[in-house]
């Protein structure tokens, strides 16, 4: 069986979408399948894995999403066809797509659709993404949240299936932390203690303007030392964010990295005193596992599918309460007298072997099986 995956959509491998592939194509079992990535030929080398049984084919197309958009509807069936794809797997969700699927076809969805379909005011390509939703063969939902979203949208529940996302043990686990005051980080030099929040920027659905209102009360409360370092790419409404860091009273304790490359999150959580993840939309919430998994204690909003993926692991809050987050962070951060040791090595203890349970080398697996389910 030969098995196309879609690496088209991803910014080049920068976005949580790129990292997705490159985790799974780095875990797939030796099934006998040959899989295939295509996209374009700028990605040739992106997302080299060093597998016998996996190749790419580069598309000669604009660096565009309008041109990548019209290849999909154009042309995709045809170059489906020609490299005798068995099954196309579709990772990056809805966001390109050919008109029909004339090769048995599996969407990743690690959105909450319902919540797409609401802020879009395109009202045609709404229509046409709910269309081609109904249309694919199967769709791998990334979490039961997600799942249950997309029923609620009237997507048949039988052509779902939920498959986690995993967490990479070999890149995210607890570093040993020396007594120095900065951790140095290409190309920054991150003064510590300091409390991490990493997501891309956007308002309102990451809530870091609420985060940024309870620092400050968290920091006239307490008068701690600590820092806030927001690390993500800027997205939509970013603006609205930067501007309440400015208007900020503890603004030079706040720190924007911009985009962190993903291979030095790791360094990044494992310094920090503590994770908060306040955001009100997520379908997946990886970063909050992978806090977890660098041994650092977890606060989060009991939105989303966040409830899901963090189990009882962590601290829960109103995100739309900064009093709320306020007084997880005091909760949950090193103190000098010690008060809040107990609760830190409690979630630390279970934060770890939570993590432990998503498991690429089982995501890699399960998403084949669905792929060879998409044939029937």
């Amino acid at each position: 069986m030969k098995i196309g995956i879609n690496t088209f959509g991803c910014d080049h491998g920068r976005s949580g979408i790129g990292s997705y592939i490159l985790s799974l194509v780095r875990n797939l079992p030796d099934s006998g399948h040959t899989v295939e990535l295509f996209g374009s030929e700028l990605d040739r080398y992106t997302y080299a894995s060093g597998r016998e049984n996996v190749s790419y084919a580069g598309v000669s197309v604009s660096d565009s999403q309008l041109a990548e958009r019209v290849w999909h509807m154009t042309s995709f069936s045809k170059f489906a066809k020609k490299k005798g794809y068995d099954a196309v797997i579709f990772p990056g969700g809805l966001n390109l797509l050919p008109v029909t699927f004339d090769v048995p076809s599996v969407l990743v969805i690690q959105d909450i659709l319902s919540d797409t379909y609401r802020n879009s005011d395109d009202g045609l390509l709404t229509a046409l993404m709910k269309m081609q939703l109904k249309k694919a063969h199967r769709i791998i939902a990334a979490s039961r949240f997600i799942r249950d979203d997309l029923v609620n949208l009237r997507v048949p529940e039988n052509r779902i299936t939920v498959i986690h996302n995993g967490i990479d043990g070999e890149l995210f686990y607890p570093r040993k932390q020396d007594s120095t005051e900065a951790v140095l980080i290409h190309p920054f030099s991150i003064r510590r203690p300091y409390i991490i929040y990493a997501s891309r920027v956007a308002y309102p659905s990451k809530r870091h303007v609420e985060l940024i209102q309870a620092f400050a009360i968290f920091k006239k409360k307490t008068g701690a030392p600590h820092r806030l370092v927001l690390a993500g790419a800027d997205s939509v409404n970013a603006e609205v964010v930067h501007r309440e860091v400015l208007k900020s009273p503890y603004a030079s304790d706040i720190l924007l990295t911009g985009y962190f490359p993903h291979q030095n999150l790791p360094e990044l959580y494992s310094s920090a005193d503590a994770c908060v993840f306040p955001s009100s939309g997520e379908g997946v919430g990886l970063p909050v596992l992978e806090a977890m998994a660098c041994g650092i204690p977890v606060a989060c909003s009991r939105a989303g599918a966040l409830p899901e993926i963090a189990g009882e692991n962590a601290l829960f809050f109103d995100h739309s309460n900064p009093e709320d987050i306020a007084t997880a962070i005091s909760r949950l951060v090193q103190t000098s007298t010690g008060e809040n040791e107990p609760l830190r090595a409690d979630l630390i203890e279970r934060g770890l072997k939570w993590a432990r349970e998503f498991d690429w080398k089982k995501c890699a697996a399960e998403t084949l099986v669905c792929a060879e389910s998409a044939r029937k």
